[in-house]
């Protein structure tokens, strides 16, 4: 064998593994430009690594990233590995200008001029906007429109700083068509506050429910950062801004009903995937099986089932007010009744509490005609007092269902606020906690920001306030019950009245309820 020929079969192994591995690839032969260090190689740290085959093998990939860690540079260096091993392939990177989107483009291109001769394939394209290869691939820059990506059959449409393009939405929805034929996207940014496409799409990729993988690379991923590096960046930036630009914490235009620090503790202390997800739209998440050792109370808000709202249900372990399961989802008023009265049997006939409010009427309806007996029930009055639920013997007095009132509705919310500030409630669900992160004050109310739901947080707090204030409550008229009866059988026995359970028209334990007599003569045994 020539010298020749030995060359070109080292070549030809190189190549072929440069083919199969990006992450080989770039740490071998792609040069960049560090801001202090000049021109090295792009010698990637493991965190970089593993995103850059997350980017290899995933259609769809959104990147929550902290400021200067180098992923835009990695997507460069990803874009120019498609270029170079794969024909005809289109690389659309966008941003929220031109000039931006043209960074992009230069570092693929300063990459380029680097590499070997046998690695760079001529170029037929070169300029400022844009460079292609004579396999046919090319990468583009280009501002964020609803036309930018239209006419161009895409292979992948690079988005960079994405929280931060206004009109991203069109044009990814303008991609979708070529998109959907196996190209790829990748949308990387860090948080620029919430109601935009990056906040949204995140949100929705960390409960699974669009087709996105999301990735999170706060600050501490970088090997060379320290605590105290952390800490300039307050100083630098301000708790606030360096909050969004280091920890990849979304943050709301709004002040936020619960602070950041109380649902951080509760994102990195409890929240957790369900160990189930059922229904048809998987959207019933369990994260414990009934134990009927256990009492239970299932908490509903009931949507039309046809708009932009959802039904929702919590179900509580009553004692240590730990969340065990949730559902969030569009079913019809009568349908949401009949899986709200299944779903509380199943927990060991849970109290089962249902807003009653417009549409609530006709969830409630159903749960009336199942004849299900542990509903709650509400006074009339808006007064919370012993004595209100002592009337729970007395129908006349209670309405079916959680009456959500302009009373009773703060009291509701600031219970939540307690719950959390004190950190006392077990939160599991990342649905729940997305809720509450755009949860905000407008106008001294406390609801969802523009364009968001707070279906589940409603329903959650709604849990927690019947917990501590309704049952509380009521234990209490059942004791004081329970005294005023002792007291009179004392009475009666000091006066050697006779007295005969089996009498049911003269027992003083036969008493009225909403299911009519009930002896309760067991309470004193």
């Amino acid at each position: 064998m020539t010298d020749k020929q030995k060359v070109q079969q080292v070549i030809l192994k190189e190549y072929a593994r440069c083919k199969k591995d990006p992450a080989y690839f770039m740490k071998k032969y792609c040069y960049i430009q560090h801001p202090t260090r000049g021109r090295i190689l792009f010698n990637l740290y493991p965190f970089q690594e593993e995103v850059l085959h997350l980017f290899r093998d995933n259609q769809f990939i959104i990147t929550l990233k902290s400021r200067q860690l180098g992923i835009s540079t990695l997507a460069a260096g990803y874009s120019l590995w498609l270029m170079l091993f794969e024909k005809d392939k289109n690389v659309l990177a966008l941003a929220t200008t031109q000039a931006t989107a043209r960074n992009l483009v230069t570092k693929v291109q300063f990459m380029y001029d680097q590499l070997p001769t046998w690695l760079r394939l001529k170029s037929v394209e070169y300029n400022k906007l844009s460079l292609r290869l004579t396999n046919g691939s090319r990468i583009k820059a280009a501002s964020s429109n609803s036309d930018a990506a239209r006419s161009e059959a895409v292979s992948l449409l690079l988005i960079d700083e994405a929280a931060f393009i206004d009109n991203i939405e069109q044009t990814f929805t303008a991609a979708q068509q070529t998109l959907a034929t196996g190209g790829q996207c990748m949308a990387l940014s860090t948080p620029n506050g919430v109601g935009n496409w990056f906040h949204k799409t995140w949100q929705k990729a960390e409960t699974k429910e669009n087709s996105f993988v999301p990735v999170k690379l706060p600050w501490y991923v970088h090997p060379e950062r320290r605590e105290d590096w952390r800490r300039q960046q307050d100083d630098d930036l301000g708790p606030r801004m360096a909050a969004q630009e280091c920890d990849c914490d979304f943050l709301a235009s709004g002040d936020t009903v619960f602070e950041p620090e109380d649902m951080e503790f509760y994102e990195q202390s409890h929240q957790i995937d369900p160990v189930e997800r059922r229904g048809v739209d998987g959207n019933l998440w369990i994260w414990e099986q009934p134990d009927y050792t256990k009492s239970y109370m299932v908490v509903a808000d009931v949507a039309r089932g046809d708009a932009s709202d959802y039904s929702a249900f919590h179900i509580f372990d009553i004692e240590n007010a730990t969340q065990v399961a949730e559902y969030k989802g569009k079913l019809s008023p009568k349908d949401f009744g009949n899986v709200l009265v299944g779903i509380a049997s199943d927990y060991n006939d849970a109290l089962l509490v249902v807003e009653n409010a417009n549409i609530g009427w006709a969830t409630i309806e159903q749960i009336l005609e199942r004849e299900y007996r542990n509903l709650y029930y509400s006074p009339k009055s808006n007064t919370d007092t012993v004595e209100s639920y002592m009337n729970k013997y007395e129908k006349g007095n209670l309405v079916p269902g959680f009456s959500m009132t302009l009373k009773t509705r703060p009291l509701v919310i600031a219970k939540m606020i307690e719950y959390i500030r004190e950190k006392s409630v077990m939160i599991r669900s990342k649905r729940l906690m997305g809720e509450m992160r755009v949860f905000v004050w407008k106008n001294g109310k406390a609801q969802a920001q523009g364009g968001y739901n707070d279906d589940l947080i409603m329903s959650f707090a709604t849990g927690l306030y019947v917990r501590d204030t309704a049952l509380k409550l009521r234990q209490q008229g059942m004791d004081l019950a329970r005294a005023q009866l002792s007291s009179f059988t004392n009475l009666n026995r000091r006066n050697s009245a006779v007295y005969s359970v089996g009498n049911q028209q003269n027992n003083p334990y036969n008493i009225d309820t909403p299911g009519g007599k009930e002896d309760i003569s067991w309470l004193f045994e």
